[in-house]
């Protein structure tokens, strides 16, 4: 059994995107500048922003957080995203999600510029994935992609099941490893004995946000699993919590071939995935 170490690979990667930065600023380019709007004070968007904003900082991106109360009505957000929008010095926009329940997200996401839509949201960006056209990925899936490839991992042929069908990862994800030429099945909460389809994966991605979903009996012998799960579990160590992936890793990790671990795994590449379509909308200017 291999880890698949997201850590490292997206160390590596960025190292290739500052690499990359340095020489466009020695040929008169701007530096990318990634903006993200947080609203409220959720601590894993906190973190995760956070996160971001020190990625920015490594690769020689320019970065701004936007920080506003959860109390902001739905019409001061888009006015925030519409000056960003407009703002010719900002190239890629995000706006973290969960948002207030009195906020549409989907409104949110549709006022983002899809060519600013670093996150690849938009309904336009969306559209051209499933065409197959160049256009900005959604961060996760195209972190997943970025890690089966480092790693030299076969796609072409292979049956792949995607549990989860969220806009966000399991739709594009299942778009992308078509075209990556895996025969795909999505399973969801509704799927019927769903053991029946995750046995036959040979590449297996739960992105369901139950944690530990996946058990040692779902998984063929050898299989490729990707956790893109995250939740808090409390526990008794000094944070009072934990971080679980859908992926009972312990067992699982006894029967796959590679396997992403949480955290380490999914998660950074997320974030170089935010990256390399931010440093895409600088070039595509």
């Amino acid at each position: 059994m291999q880890i698949l170490n997201g850590n490292e690979v997206a160390k590596q990667i960025k190292l290739e995107i500052k690499a990359e930065v340095e020489q466009l600023v020695a040929n008169g380019s701007k530096k990318p500048h990634l903006a993200a709007i947080l609203v409220g004070n959720d601590g894993a968007s906190m973190t995760y922003v956070a996160a971001k904003a020190k990625d920015c900082e490594q690769v020689g991106f320019d970065s701004t957080v936007l920080r506003f109360d959860a109390s902001i009505t739905e019409a001061e957000l888009l006015s925030e995203v519409e000056k960003i929008n407009n703002n010719p010095e900002i190239d890629g926009l995000i706006v973290q999600l969960p948002l207030p329940k009195h906020i549409n997200e989907k409104k949110v996401t549709e006022t983002i510029k899809w060519q600013k839509d670093v996150d690849g949201f938009h309904p336009y960006n969306v559209g051209l994935m499933f065409k197959g056209l160049p256009c900005y990925l959604p961060a996760t899936p195209f972190g997943i992609i970025k890690l089966l490839e480092h790693y030299n991992i076969e796609t072409t042929g292979k049956n792949c099941v995607v549990i989860g069908r969220s806009d966000i990862v399991g739709k594009p994800m299942s778009a992308l490893m078509l075209n990556k030429n895996c025969t795909v099945t999505i399973c969801h909460s509704k799927t019927v004995v769903i053991n029946s389809f995750t046995q036959k994966a040979d590449i297996l991605i739960a992105a369901v946000g139950i944690p530990n979903y996946v058990k040692a009996e779902m998984v063929k012998q050898g299989a490729v699993v990707i956790d893109v799960g995250i939740t808090r579990v409390d526990d008794s160590s000094e944070k009072g919590y934990k971080l679980v992936g859908d992926v009972d890793f312990e067992n699982v990790s006894k029967v796959a071939g590679y396997i992403t671990p949480v955290p380490g795994g999914v998660g950074p590449m997320t974030r170089v995935g935010l990256l390399l379509n931010t440093l895409l909308a600088v070039k595509a200017k």
